[in-house]
């Protein structure tokens, strides 16, 4: 009978183990993956091995010949490493949206831990709110969050955030960093080439830092230019300002006044008269190191950034009405009445002196997006416009840049700028010269989006497996371990993760699987929303996010936070 057969199963299934003990013996795993190229994460050279997963963390990894798990994966061929840590991401609003929660277009790209709430932005404050949020709806990767600096700024100061910021007001933003930190972040961000950031002094900065100390917090910044000048500044603006240069020295004077890690975030030379000069940043940044100042960076492996998908060339001074704070009337004018744009402009072309400021401002924005040759325009009602360079389009109608970007306000879209242009504003070699440093971890700068949701930069979709593509195997501008390391446990070590960001027993099993074959990235300036290729499996706490190269929907990420391992231990912060 079919009961009298189940029995009888039992029985020799029962006598096979109690005559080879070996057999009993053996460990059973949730996962083991076989026959992959392990590359850990430190640096070192890649090594054929098993590595094995039991609930969430990884139990083994060596040659597990007889090991038995509940699924096995045959990586031959395919590289195994830590999943990727995205050191300045932008996903926080995302993943508290239903249809992003999963992080698409991070996990299709190997990233299985996100640090949010950058450029000094905390979106959903307070952070304790913040974590609930997440928690209880769930996400798809790994959470690190941040205390915005510009949150805290715009709370204590109110709409008054043009200036300075009094002791008092410092000391009421201090009380906020510290409640941010207890409620379970890792540092603080800050945006000071941005609202309300740059009105910020350098003392406001360092004494907020200061704060992150007792916590082992570590503090990124977009910093307060990139380029000769700040993004907000035209040349006909008299506001002082400073360089990318003096930006990062900004920032390792924090870290040496504060005494806890910095990061010059996404790093570049922005500007075609400023190529060349990441060179002296990362002597700043190196010499900076070698005194015992703990500074890092970071970098997203494009020439082009994410506010020159936006690119504007006519100063918005010359746009808006008469008298009125282009700040707050552009967007406004853009969306209620867009004609008003382009009537203010023609009526400033008509007086000489503002003629010839105008020019002077476009000259200047054209240098910094650039040049002329390396300005694309995307959209424009004359189709022979498109996927064309300005210094093409003069060449057309003999006439210098400055002519041409004059002519597209006034005769393209009524839009600031008169059409969608992209300005390729920064150079290979320092890019490539960024990538090589040994302090430069990797990032996208980059939201969570879904497919098909606006015009985003390529480095939304396609960040990590470009870096490996292009720069590894096509350019072999570093190497594979070198670059894997600047995905995984440099960025850890910067946020202060301590189970997270190697292959290595014991570690939480947030585990990407690539193709060197196939690994490619697919997004495009004009079709963006591409998922990159090659990346097959995609673990996030041992659980697949990707499997086949395909979404699985599953939510297993965790919210980290420095006050609790994940095992619930309290750790000792120095």
């Amino acid at each position: 009978s079919e009961v009298l057969m189940k029995r009888l199963y039992v029985i020799c299934f029962s006598l096979l183990f109690t005559a080879n003990p070996a057999i009993s013996q053996q460990p059973s795993y949730d996962l083991l993956i076989k026959n992959g190229r392990v590359l850990d994460g430190t640096g070192n050279p890649w090594f054929y091995a098993d590595v094995a997963v039991k609930d969430g963390k990884i139990a083994a990894i060596g040659k597990l010949d007889g090991a038995r798990a509940t699924r096995t994966i045959d990586a031959k061929g395919q590289y195994v490493v830590p999943g990727f840590i995205d050191i300045h991401s932008h996903a926080d609003n995302g993943l508290a949206e239903a249809k992003t929660q999963t992080a698409p277009n991070k996990i299709m790209q190997g990233i299985t831990t996100v640090v949010v709430n950058q450029d000094g932005r905390s979106p959903n404050w307070p952070i304790a709110k913040q974590k609930q949020t997440y928690e209880k709806q769930r996400i798809g990767v790994n959470a690190v969050l941040l205390v915005g600096h510009g949150t805290v700024r715009q709370m204590a100061m109110k709409g008054d955030f043009r200036r300075p910021a009094t002791q008092q007001e410092i000391e009421e933003m201090k009380k906020l960093v510290k409640q941010g930190m207890e409620e379970g972040a890792y540092g603080m961000s800050a945006g000071l080439e941005y609202v309300p950031g740059r009105w910020s002094e350098p003392e406001e900065v360092i004494e907020l830092a200061k704060v992150l100390a007792p916590y082992n917090g570590f503090y990124i910044s977009h910093q307060r230019s990139e380029g000769r000048e700040p993004l907000w500044k035209v040349a006909s603006d008299p506001t002082p300002s400073v360089d990318m240069l003096q930006a990062v020295q900004e920032t390792i004077e924090i870290g040496r006044r504060a005494g806890i890690t910095v990061v010059c975030s996404h790093l570049k030379a922005k500007g075609a008269s400023y190529w060349g000069s990441s060179y002296a940043a990362t002597r700043l940044i190196k010499e900076a190191r070698d005194q015992g100042i703990a500074v890092y960076a970071d970098q997203y492996p494009y020439p082009t950034t994410g506010t020159d998908g936006e690119t504007v060339l006519i100063p918005q001074w010359a746009l808006v009405d008469e008298g009125v704070d282009p700040g707050g009337q552009l967007a406004q004018l853009a969306r209620s009445n867009p004609e008003r744009l382009k009537s203010n402009f023609a009526k400033r072309m008509e007086n000489e002196e503002l003629r010839k400021k105008i020019r002077n401002d476009i000259a200047n924005e054209i240098d910094r997006r650039g040049g002329a040759s390396n300005i694309i325009i995307y959209e424009f009602p004359d189709r022979s416009y498109v996927e064309q360079s300005l210094a093409q389009i003069a060449a057309r109608f003999d006439e210098d840049p400055v002519s041409t970007a004059i002519r597209i306000q006034l005769t393209g879209f009524n839009r600031p700028g008169g059409a969608r242009m992209r300005g390729f504003s920064l150079s290979e070699y320092d890019i490539e010269h960024i990538m090589q440093q040994e302090f430069t971890a990797t990032c996208t700068d980059a939201y969570t989006v879904a497919l098909g949701d606006g015009v985003p930069h390529p480095r939304h979709y396609g960040s990590y497996p470009r870096k490996i593509q292009h720069y590894v195997f096509q350019r072999g501008v570093i190497s594979l371990p070198f670059a894997i390391r600047s995905m995984t446990s440099l960025p850890a070590q910067i946020i202060g993760l301590k189970d997270r960001g190697l292959l290595k027993e014991g570690y939480w099993a947030d585990i990407t699987i690539f193709d060197e074959e196939k690994i490619a990235d697919k997004s495009t300036y004009t079709n963006p929303h591409q998922y990159p290729e090659g990346i097959p499996y995609v673990l996030v706490n041992g659980q697949f996010v990707v499997d086949d190269g395909k979404m699985t929907g599953k939510l297993p990420g965790k919210v980290l936070t420095p006050n609790k391992s994940s095992s619930g231990q309290t750790p000792v912060r120095k």
